[in-house]
């Protein structure tokens, strides 16, 4: 037996054995299927024994074959820990910031900071990742999480700026009616807009769900701007993020912030590239805007 193997030969074990067969393992290394095919079989051959079952259901790795995915994730680990901490050495405040933030954050609140940090800091240029999903920091995924959350990661660092609040709010000229004013209750006779199933852990689409009659629910939402945004059209009231309705006059608020739907606003990277010049810039110019807006952020107004 020739174990004389690549790093690559690990790389492509891996990729079969976390897409569960060939098709998916050629999208990720970008190379033909009948490239990996082929591989495989030279590298089992080179073993001397089969690295996958061929199922119908997919190709399941063998003992061999776990432990060689298993041990192409641990190379892969220490690779990306080299790269932060390569990163971490960095001597100018110069390079990329990939930052992932929310829709809401970014077109609400952040926009007009981050113009502000290009003025101050040219030489460092941003790359947005806009979504809910949660990126991994740790694998590089992003290096500056700026993100609501009540667990925001025990192996990240940065601190929570405020406290991101919510209420519920409707048309200006559709405002409480002297009986709701009496009894808030009556407020769920009318008909509701609120986040969709996708989004139903956020603590305001369950506070819809358990008090809102199914068929007074007028329009589900994925996105929290497309809910404004029908909040404003008039098809109901709904629960919005004090910052973003706080800033439409179109919008008033029909209950105070209800504590129950807040969440921490944090700004978070990675130990390993906390000193590097370009993110610690980064860190102290958003963090220190962000808490210039925290009576917005908190709906203070």
């Amino acid at each position: 037996m020739n174990s004389n193997l690549a790093w690559d030969d690990f790389r492509l074990i891996k990729a079969i054995a976390d897409h569960d067969g060939l098709t998916g393992a050629a999208a990720a290394l970008n190379v033909n299927h009948s490239t990996v095919f082929r591989r495989l079989g030279q590298i089992e051959e080179q073993l001397g024994q089969p690295l996958f079952e061929r199922r119908k259901t997919g190709y399941v790795a063998t003992v061999a074959g776990a432990e060689m995915a298993a041990l192409a994730g641990r190379m892969e680990e220490d690779v990306t820990a080299f790269g932060r901490r390569l990163a971490g050495r960095d001597v100018a405040p110069s390079g990329e910031v990939r930052v992932t933030t929310t829709d809401t954050l970014y077109l609400a609140v952040l926009l007009p900071i981050f113009a502000a940090f290009r003025l101050s800091h040219p030489a460092i240029r941003l790359d947005v990742v806009i979504g809910n999903q949660t990126l991994n920091l740790s694998r590089r995924d992003a290096d500056v999480a700026i993100r609501a959350s009540d667990t925001p990661g025990e192996t990240l660092i940065g601190r929570r700026l405020a406290t991101l609040t919510w209420a519920i709010y409707g048309r200006a000229q559709d405002g409480l009616t002297p009986e709701e004013s009496a009894d808030p209750d009556l407020l769920f006779q009318r008909d509701w807009v609120t986040l969709g199933d996708q989004l139903g852990y956020v603590k305001a689409a369950r506070y819809v769900r358990d008090r809102v009659a199914p068929e007074k629910i007028a329009l589900k939402s994925s996105a929290v701007l497309g809910m404004t945004e029908a909040v404003e059209q008039g098809l109901g009231i709904g629960p919005l993020p004090c910052f973003i309705a706080d800033q439409r006059p179109g919008l008033i608020r029909l209950m105070p912030p209800d504590p129950d739907f807040s969440t921490g606003l944090w700004i978070l990277t990675h130990p390993d590239i906390r000193n590097a010049p370009r993110v610690r810039a980064f860190m102290e110019f958003v963090g220190g805007e962000l808490a210039k807006r925290r009576g917005l952020i908190e709906g203070a107004s």
